[in-house]
């Protein structure tokens, strides 16, 4: 019984530039899923998605897991990573065979796939997914099951996301350090369309923003699948950073302000409210401590929201998100949790903008349903699809991120061992 349970235990690892989480979930009898346990830990060694010291990201992953372990009562083997660093492609690849009129039968689409697996040619860099979408039967687009069909050519668009290899790399050896194995590596765009978008909004045309710590990575959503995405090498930190540096204060304080005082909205109280901050490498008496109004604050935020917005805006004219159609932006991530934010990117972008939460997960903590965990819960979304992937007919399993299995209790434990001795 224990083993037909794991095999419908998901777990999650979003590696960010602020926090690194997990959450552990279980798929019921009834499809559903449910949250069984999370753990979160502050996010050490990685800068804007990158590893930048991997012994301390690899801690903080194992402390994240372990704790996420100790809440759920499970053992944890295998993981499913997202990546959320700059860098990531998306691109559609037209692939075509040739039928000659009969009718089209599950063999016929196997030799589409393999065929389109083994067209994957991304340069160098690493196919995070390649997923058939929409089929085509003899030009006419947009066939969701040709089975039965008649047709002298079939087709199909298969959506490549591709990363450069280092960085990946570099998250598959961190976590496994960690003594965990990685069941794939998921791009966090794809992962966080999973959570937070309606299976209409992605039909109709949607614009994801999912503005992270270091990273705002802007992705398009047009006729049920990922069209097109880019990244932004700016986030949330650098409004923090924006402020400590203007009023000369620590990181740690900055970021209290702006999450219990900060806005990106402003009224005429602010000018009367005022806040104490403790200067940097001041007394530890508080006796030169500094007061600034919340305005003088705020108008730092809204500079900073100013230029990430200008360059938001150009990203996805760049993307071809414009005219009337598809207006609607979701708006997600840690960053999105700023108050007021949707509202003045909605006045600036022009466009009806939402915030994107984590939904369709049973038990969800509500400390981790709020924006901030969008990625954390679509890989749980993700994983529980098992969308189809042609990566498996074009590159050999050494070449598969994340293709190597998990390991045994036995194996975890000899691990520990020689770690600690």
């Amino acid at each position: 019984m224990v083993q037909a349970r794991g095999e419908h235990i998901i777990t999650a690892l979003d590696i960010g530039s602020s926090k690194i989480s997990a959450m552990i979930a279980e798929r019921d009898a009834d499809g559903e899923l449910r949250v069984l346990g999370t753990g979160q830990r502050e996010s050490k060694g990685v800068q804007r998605g990158y590893i930048s010291d991997m012994h301390a990201a690899e801690m903080a992953i194992r402390e994240a897991v372990e704790q996420a372990e100790r809440i759920s009562g499970e053992h944890v083997q295998d993981v499913w990573v997202g990546f959320s660093a700059g860098g990531l492609v998306s691109d559609i690849l037209p692939v075509e065979v040739e039928l000659a009129g009969h009718r089209i039968e599950q063999e016929d689409i196997d030799e589409l796939l393999f065929t389109g697996g083994q067209n994957l040619d991304v340069a160098g860099r690493i196919v995070l997914h390649a997923q058939p979408t929409l089929y085509t039967l003899d030009g006419l687009q947009g066939v969701k099951k040709p089975i039965g069909l008649h047709a002298d050519r079939l087709g199909v668009d298969v959506h490549v996301v591709s990363a450069e290899s280092s960085p990946v790399r570099n998250i598959d050896q961190c976590v496994r350090n960690a003594m965990l194995g990685v069941k794939s590596i998921i791009a966090s765009p794809v992962a966080t369309g999973y959570a937070c978008l309606s299976e209409e909004e992605r039909e109709l045309g949607v614009a994801l923003i999912e503005m992270g710590a270091g990273v705002t990575n802007i992705s398009l959503f047009a006729g049920g699948m990922l069209a097109g995405l880019t990244s932004l090498p700016m986030g949330a930190a650098d409004i923090t950073d924006d402020i400590a540096s203007h009023f000369g204060m620590r990181r740690e304080v900055a970021e209290r302000l702006k999450c219990f005082h900060g806005s990106a909205t402003t009224s005429p109280r602010d000018n009367h409210d005022m806040l104490d901050i403790a200067p940097l490498g001041g007394s530890d008496d508080g006796s030169d401590a500094q007061r600034i109004t919340k305005a003088q604050m705020i108008a730092v935020i809204r500079e900073r929201l100013r230029m990430m917005t200008d360059e938001i805006e150009a990203a996805l004219k760049r993307l071809g998100f414009a005219g009337p159609v598809g207006r609607q932006v979701v708006l997600t991530g840690g960053g999105a949790e700023l108050k007021g934010v949707a509202d003045y990117l909605q006045g600036t972008l022009g466009r009806v903008v939402r915030v994107g939460r984590p939904r369709g997960l049973i038990g969800l903590p509500e400390a981790h349903g709020g924006p901030a965990f969008s990625a954390l819960a679509g890989l749980v979304h993700h994983a529980a699809s098992n969308p189809a992937d042609l990566r498996q007919f074009g590159m050999s399993s050494d070449e598969l991120p994340g293709s190597g299995r998990g390991e045994t209790w036995l194996e975890r434990l000899v691990r520990l061992l020689k770690t600690a001795f």
